[in-house]
C-alpha cells in the first residue's frame, strides 16, 4: 500500500486505502437477478392496466356527468315550457273576458244591476245657454324693461329714492 500524495491542484491518493471485494456471481444470483427482472416487468404492467383502468373510469365518470347536467337542463327547459302554456292559456282567457266585458250591453246592464243607476229622464236635464258675445280684455299693465345694475348702482338708487 503506497502512502504518498500526488501534488497538483487537489491532493488525491494514488490508491485508495481499501479493496473491494470481488465476488463472482454464482448461477443462483443470475437466477434471483432474472426473477426480480421478470417481477418488475410484471409489476409494471399491473401498474399499467391500472392505470388504464383509472383512466377509462374517468372518462366514463366525466361522461355520466355530462350527462346528468344535460339533463337537468332539459327538464328545466321542459317545466318552463308548460309554464309558458299555462301563462298563454290564462292570458287568452284573460283577454276573452276584456272583450266580452267591453261590449255596451254588458256595461249597461252591469250599470243597472250593481250600481243602480238609470238612464235619464228629460226633467233631470238641464240646459244652460251662453251669450255669443266675446268677453276678452286688453291687459292694462306695462312692461318695465329695467337695465341690469350692478349692485352698487342699487344700493344707490336705493338711499336716493330713484
Amino acid at each position: 500500500m503506497i502512502d504518498y500524495y500526488e501534488y497538483e491542484t487537489s491532493p488525491r491518493k494514488i490508491e485508495p486505502d481499501y479493496e473491494r471485494p470481488r465476488t463472482k456471481k454464482t448461477a443462483t444470483q443470475k437466477k434471483s437477478k432474472k426473477v426480480q427482472n421478470k417481477a418488475i416487468k410484471e409489476s409494471r404492467k399491473t401498474a399499467k392496466y391500472i392505470i388504464e383502468i383509472a383512466i377509462a373510469f374517468a372518462v366514463l365518470l366525466t361522461i355520466s356527468y355530462r350527462y346528468s347536467l344535460i339533463n337537468t337542463r332539459f327538464s328545466e327547459k321542459e317545466n318552463l315550457k308548460s309554464q309558458l302554456a299555462d301563462i298563454q292559456k290564462q292570458n287568452a282567457q284573460l283577454q276573452l273576458s276584456i272583450e266580452t266585458g267591453t261590449n255596451i250591453n254588458n256595461i249597461e246592464q252591469q250599470a243597472k244591476e250593481k250600481l243602480g243607476m238609470k238612464k235619464l229622464d228629460n226633467n233631470q236635464k238641464v240646459y244652460v245657454s251662453l251669450p255669443k258675445e266675446d268677453y276678452v280684455e286688453s291687459s292694462t299693465e306695462q312692461v318695465e324693461t329695467g337695465e341690469d345694475e350692478t349692485w352698487w348702482q342699487a344700493l344707490i338708487n336705493d338711499l336716493f329714492g330713484k
